[in-house]
């Protein structure tokens, strides 16, 4: 027995190893914004700390835990200077973590004064084979969108700078989220995309759905009253809130009526049940046919 235990076992100690001298080095928290509904962006730097998009990390804060280690999906993009995380307050750790970096407080805090961080990590996910497809559906399910506001900002860094050697042509987006709470800081960055989009007179390289799945009466009567509107009163974007959920069935026969032959990568971050359902459709909407249309489903649970 000893003989097929020792190998692993070593292999178990060396990772170990590697993960515990890759926490002890050196994090400096630069910046901490933030934002509505009590969740801060913790932007930090470390040296030599490389990142690929949807990528996660471990961190401890040892002012609130010496040995709890959370995960974070990063939500920044690899040609940033820097690679952020989102916290929402949720819990004792993450609440202990909102006092110790002063957001408590009203005064300004220095960045000295901010608690040492550990970060290990970076760990991958299936979101880093989004740029091996012309086309890809991204769907995020509540907290799930986390890691597409990493891809969608190097997607468009890599667009704005090379979009010539860009083999990614086509995003739809979808997000499912049951309150208006989620909405605040993400709704920001796609804010910013919009505009930027209109400036380089590309809107259709982006088409984002925003879904509404725990919506009651009164706010579908809010909802019809200000649709006429030019920006969604919930997001300020220019593309409607919807409500309920989307009719996936639908969803996939049109994207492969608009691109026949083509290999679509559809990347989910949500619960299993939905994974089960997109799973169904990709395998439903492929084609036996080797020239026709294939979606390639690839999931990520929380």
């Amino acid at each position: 027995t000893w003989k097929w235990v020792v190998g692993p076992m070593f292999l178990y100690l060396c990772e170990r190893l590697v993960r515990f001298w890759r926490s002890q080095q050196k994090v400096v928290i630069t910046k901490v914004v933030i934002h509505p509904f009590k969740t801060i962006e913790l932007r930090m730097m470390k040296k030599g700390f490389k990142m690929e998009v949807g990528q996660y990390i471990f961190v401890k804060c040892p002012a609130v835990s010496k040995l709890e280690w959370h995960p974070f999906t990063l939500t920044s993009a690899p040609e940033e200077d820097y690679f952020s995380i989102h916290v929402r307050i949720v819990g004792d750790w993450t609440e202990g973590l909102f006092n110790a970096c002063g957001c408590d407080k009203q005064e300004f805090r220095e960045a000295w004064k901010l608690p040492k961080i550990a970060v290990d990590g970076p760990f991958g996910t299936a979101s880093e084979d989004v740029f091996s497809y012309e086309t890809v559906m991204l769907v995020g399910a509540g907290i799930g969108v986390t890691p597409f506001a990493s891809v969608l900002k190097s997607i468009w860094y890599k667009y704005c700078h090379d979009a010539t050697n860009l083999k990614l042509k086509k995003i739809y987006f979808y997000w499912l989220c049951r309150d208006t709470h989620a909405f605040e800081w993400f709704a920001d960055l796609l804010q910013s995309l919009e505009a930027q989009m209109q400036e380089k007179n590309n809107t259709e390289f982006l088409s984002y759905n925003i879904y509404l799945t725990g919506w009651d009466e009164s706010q579908a009567t809010h909802f019809a009253v200000h649709h006429e509107e030019e920006k969604d009163v919930i997001t300020g974007l220019k593309q409607k809130t919807l409500y309920g959920r989307p009719n996936w069935e639908n969803e996939f026969k049109t994207i492969a009526g608009q691109h026949p032959g083509s290999r679509i990568g559809v990347f989910l971050c949500g619960p299993e049940g939905l994974a089960d359902e997109l799973n169904k459709q990709s395998i439903n909407n492929s084609e036996s046919d080797p020239r026709g249309v294939h979606f390639i489903f690839n999931k990520e649970n929380f």
